[in-house]
This record gives structure tokens, sequence and C-alpha cells, in this order.
């Protein structure tokens, strides 16, 4: 895009000199300066040595012979001071047009605006094609220069190349600079452009300045409201400023737009929902996705949905899927999660076969296991088994006072029933 640019610009920039050739009435232009005071001066032409091979140069271009077109003006040697920089100003023109010529055709250009002797149209088409070759070449601090001394000659403002100067503050790292020339190019654009908005959004957030990032986040949704990244982006941003409610409403309002689908915004709309105090509809977020193909049905997402429906106290539910994850798995802490579950469920022999399962597969701390085991099975009427487990859960320190307070209780229960323990 930036070798087109270059290369529509050239011919422009030729005729605008007026040396040797009419420009056509399509190319005329308003005036180069805008400052208070300012008056045009006596345009300046090549002399006839210089003009005649000029003339010769333009026609080779005029053919796309644009090899034939550099090799007529490297041959000339003009003497006087505005037909050298009038000559390196084609030159460079020529040049930038050319695919890896960009350092070439800098030093070119530079050369022809060093000593100010252009037309004033002229130097100041040059100053603005020196800054986005100074783009394209990755010379940042030197287009800031070059756009800065456009503006100042000209006292001209445009909104492209206010941006292309925040852009410009960006790569060189003067991200405190990115602000007034954004906001300059948000003025004037006549339709809204985003480009400048992520520029000013980014000098922000690069800053930590995560206020004023979410001002600009939402002056952006607002925009373009059509953009499904700046709907998540803005959620993002307030979950940095721990705008918790105003961060899902973002992700509720994209996802009602069909906006959400990458995992990560997925997930991000179910957490919201529990951290919000929905547990519920987060879960029912993550099986959409799910049923979507936007998530991976696995056995660790499987057990945060079972989390997400114990946080909403649908025990069940929760058990079951933590069933289904500790199938997939064999992980003993998935088995001790349904277990727990099935207990408050009240469905006791449910919470034994899983507890037994979670021991039999070496869960840690097995004496808190043992413990929950005892209660199963004591509310299950198997009083024989609830003392075995107690004396269990009696070696762990931590539950031996609980424990202990339990054993005569068994007992007694065992003892009104008949049964010898």
């Amino acid at each position: 895009m930036m070798k087109r640019t270059f290369k529509m610009s050239a011919v422009a920039l030729v005729l605008g000199a007026g040396a040797v050739l009419s420009a056509p009435a399509a190319l005329a232009q308003t005036s180069p300066v805008v400052c208070p005071g300012y008056e045009k001066g006596k345009t300046t032409l090549v002399g006839e040595r210089t003009g005649k091979k000029v003339q010769k140069a333009f026609e080779f271009y005029n053919e796309d012979l644009v090899d034939e077109a550099l090799n007529v003006l490297y041959e000339i040697d003009p003497s006087e001071d505005f037909d050298k920089a009038y000559v390196n100003r084609f030159i460079g023109n020529l040049l930038a047009a050319q695919e890896g010529q960009g350092g070439k055709a800098y030093n070119y250009l530079v050369d022809s605006v060093k000593n100010k002797v252009l037309n004033d149209l002229e130097h100041a088409q040059t100053l603005k094609l020196l800054g986005d070759l100074s783009m394209q070449e990755e010379k940042y601090t030197d287009a800031v220069k070059w756009y800065n001394s456009w503006m100042d000659f000209t006292c001209k403002e445009d909104a492209d190349v206010y941006t292309r100067l925040t852009q410009a503050y960006y790569e060189s790292k003067q991200l405190d600079k990115m602000i007034e020339p954004a906001d300059r190019a948000i003025a004037l654009y006549e339709e809204p452009n985003k480009n400048p908005y992520v520029l000013k959004l980014t000098s922000y957030y690069e800053r930590k300045m995560y206020d004023q990032t979410v001002l600009v986040a939402e002056e952006l949704v607002r925009k373009f409201p059509e953009e499904p990244r700046w709907w998540t982006q803005l959620g993002m941003f307030y979950l940095q400023v721990e705008e918790y409610k105003k961060a899902l409403s973002s992700f509720e309002l994209a996802d009602m737009q069909g906006f959400l689908k990458k995992e990560s915004e997925a997930k991000a709309l179910a957490q919201l929902y529990q951290s919000n105090g929905m547990p519920y509809r987060g879960a029912k977020t993550l099986e959409k996705f799910i049923k979507a193909g936007v998530l991976e049905e696995t056995a660790e997402l499987t057990a945060s949905i079972a989390n997400a429906y114990h946080a909403a106290k649908d025990f069940k539910t929760a058990a079951k899927l933590y069933a289904k994850a500790a199938a997939e798995t064999s992980d003993p802490e998935y088995y001790r999660k349904q277990g727990t579950l099935l207990l408050i469920a009240e469905d006791y022999k449910g919470a034994v076969k899983a507890l037994e399962n979670a021991l039999e597969r070496g869960i840690e701390n097995p004496e808190k296991v043992h413990f929950t085991l005892m209660e199963a099975n004591f509310y299950a009427g198997d009083y024989r088994a609830a003392y075995k487990h107690v004396q269990e859960a009696k070696k762990d320190r931590s539950l031996r006072r609980n424990a202990a307070a339990w054993e005569p209780y068994i007992k007694e229960k065992a003892k009104n029933r008949g049964i010898n323990i």
C-alpha cells in the first residue's frame, strides 16, 4: 500500500513544480501554506539545460520506464541550488515507488529540502513524503521530525498526518506525546476513524493509566458498535479497574450480538456471572459454548461447570458432572467432590460409593475422606461402617476432636437399634 501511494504521488509531485511541464487542471493545488500573513512567492523554474533532461526523464517515466528515467536524472549535474534540489526530489520520488529503495530515496529527498530552495508546494509535499517514507523505513524519530516540519511550514492540519504522527510517537516509545495528535486526528476526521482511538487507548494502557483506557474503550464501543473486539476489550478493561458489573454488561451485550467466538471470551463471561453472584448462569454459559463448539469439552471444564452448579446449590447436577470428570480421569479429588455433594443431597449410598472410589485411587489426606464416609454411612444406617471410618478419621490431628465427638453418638445409635459394634 505504501509503495502504491508513492507511485501515485510521483506524477503530482513532479508536475507540481511547473518547471518544464504544464500540469493538468485536475492536478491544480490549493495554497500549499496557510500560515497567517503568508504570501505566495515567485515560482522558480529549472534552467534550460536541466529542464531538457528532466523532460526526457519524465517521458520515460510516463511510459513506465522508470529505470531509464532514473538513468537520465543520475547523469544531470546541475550547478544551481534549485536545479539540484529539483532533480534530487524527482529521483527520490521515483525511488520511493520502488521496492527496497526506500533508504536511497530518503537520502535524495532530504538533500532536496535541506536548503529550502524548492517552491512552496514542492517543499511541502516533500516534507510530508519524507514523513511517510520514514515510517516505511522504520525511522520513527525522523518521521516525527518531518511531520512536525510539514505542519510548521504549512500551518495545515490533516487527520491522516496526525494519525501517522501518533503512530510514530508510539513506535519511538514517546507514549506521553501520543494523546495530543490522536485527539486532533479524532476531531478532524469527518467520519470516525478507529486508528487514532486505538493509538490513544494503547498509550494509556501501556502507561498503566487504566481509568483513561476505559474512557477511550467506551468511546470505541460507541463509535464502532459493529466491531466485536471493542466490546470484549472494554469488558477486560473494566475488569482491570474492578468494575465487575460493567464488565459483565459488556460481555453480555457482546454475547447477545453473537460476538463471543474465542475460548477466553466465553470463559470470561462465565466467570463474570459467577463473580457477580449468578453461578447458575455461569454454568449454563459454559454448556452453551461447548455445544456451539467454542469450548472443548474436557474433564477440567466439566469440573468447572460442576463447581458453578455447586455454587448455585444444584448439588445433584454438580455431583453428576464431577462423576463424569472422574470417570474420564480417575482423579480421586473429583470422586471426593462427587461424594461430598451426594452427601449434601442426601444420596448416602451414592456418596459412600464415590468416596470409596476416592480412597481406592489414593487421594491425599485420606482421613478427611474417612470422616465424610463416617457421616454418609451413619445417615445411611450402617453404624459399623461409620464406626470403622471414625477410627480412621481420628488419625488426623485436625479431625481428632470432631471424630471423637461422633464416636459415642455412633455407639449409642447402634445400641438403640440392637447393633453390636
